[in-house]
């Protein structure tokens, strides 16, 4: 299984819930990034069709081949 994490390429910020209402907004920094690592690709799917736009240039990093050959 995968880790993964929804990040923009256009600020650099992920993807992760709100801490207080749990609504998705985007976080500075792998420490507040944290409460958005996924597991489920199709809940990350419609994440990024919920809550991204073309101007984010959003990307899926999978935290588990960071630093790989593929990666």
């Amino acid at each position: 299984m995968s880790r993964l994490l929804i990040q923009s390429r256009a600020t650099g910020r992920f993807l992760a819930p709100n801490p207080e209402d749990g609504q998705p907004v985007w976080v500075l920094g792998l420490r507040a990034a944290a409460l958005g690592i996924m597991e489920d690709a199709d809940r990350v799917a419609q994440l990024l069709e919920d809550h991204t736009e073309f101007e984010d240039l959003a990307q899926v990093v999978d935290l588990d081949r960071l630093g790989t050959p593929d990666y």
